[in-house]
């Protein structure tokens, strides 16, 4: 997020996160940057008091119990929304944005996400977007969904227009991610990444590009998925092979879990580090700290960089008409 950021324009002047191998990367990559490696509860915004035109957050979302609450701001203490919300206040910015995953819409019948936008609301913010943005729109070669939520403070609300970014011209694959071309100038530069074990891997051989599990002979299938083959559900991720020509299924923190194969399109083994940041639009002199398993972490937990880049353009646009 604070990469694509920084593309659209913007300046990062703090950062908080409290996972040490993503502070590394952040510190590596720009060394100029306020990165406070910290548990965000005990980081204090006061000092920053309208000196901010955008915040940026992606809050985990832990279930909230409504059993005779109100929910107000000091109801949601412990919970990352109210440390998100607590920062909103005391720091005052001229607009806010949340990202979280797109199940948040849907949580416990879309009461979870109304107690947060009405909290957010009642620290003096107007919501002017709240929808469910597709990367692949967005010059992101990959299948993943986010829930943008956009707030600007009431006394600015009338002046500033949110428009959506513009959708990309056209979809990008795999192979735009792997291979120059569109998105990058030169192939994939080869790195480290996971292996899998050999039978594993004699297995994943016979996956046709684009396949799963169901397109292994029914001996295979039987070996491969043991009880579950006999369970019902379509269990598409598991031994799933990308396909060159589509974009990517969502990348997650590690590429060769059981549910969520993301086997490469041609090679039977998993993505490797450099692959994954790729789909997830990294540029390549983009470097990350701690081990493989670390590195797949810290990209899948990611905003796709093409897709903060754009929304930041369209904020970019908005705090110009202020």
């Amino acid at each position: 997020m604070a990469l694509g950021l920084e593309q659209a324009g913007f300046k990062s002047i703090l950062l908080n996160e409290k996972d040490k191998y993503a502070c590394d990367t952040l510190r590596t990559n720009r060394p100029d940057w306020n990165v406070v490696e910290d548990d965000i509860a005990n980081v204090d915004f006061t000092h920053l008091k309208d000196k901010v035109d955008l915040l940026t957050g992606g809050f985990p979302c832990q279930p909230f119990s409504y059993a005779g609450k109100s929910l107000g701001f000091e109801d949601l203490r412990g919970t990352l929304v109210f440390e998100m919300a607590r920062a909103i206040k005391e720091i005052q910015p001229k607009v806010f944005l949340a990202e979280n995953v797109k199940g948040l819409k849907e949580n416990d019948k879309g009461r979870t996400l109304s107690t947060i936008i009405k909290v957010l609301e009642d620290l003096g913010y107007k919501i002017i977007e709240n929808d469910i943005y597709k990367a692949l729109f967005y010059k992101v070669p990959q299948k993943r969904e986010r829930l943008i939520i956009i707030g600007v403070r009431a006394d600015i609300y009338d002046k500033l227009t949110f428009k959506k970014p513009s959708v990309y011209h056209q979809v990008l694959t795999v192979k735009d991610a792997l291979k120059a071309g569109e998105l990058y100038d030169n192939d994939v530069p080869e790195s480290s990444g996971q292996k899998y074990p050999k039978r594993k891997a004699e297995i994943m051989s016979f996956v046709p590009e684009g396949g799963y599990w169901r397109d292994l002979p029914i001996e295979l299938q039987k070996e491969y998925m043991m009880k579950s083959f006999y369970l019902g559900g379509g269990k598409t991720g598991m031994a799933r092979r990308l396909s060159w020509d589509e974009p990517s299924l969502t990348l997650v923190c590690t590429p060769a879990q059981k549910q969520t194969e993301r086997c490469h399109p041609s090679d039977s083994r998993p993505l490797t580090t450099r692959e994954y940041a790729r789909i997830q639009t990294f540029p390549d002199n983009w470097k990350f700290a701690g081990s493989d398993s670390q590195v797949y972490k810290q990209i899948g937990n990611a905003v796709p960089v093409n897709l903060a880049l754009a929304i930041g353009k369209a904020l970019v646009r908005m705090l110009n008409e202020a």
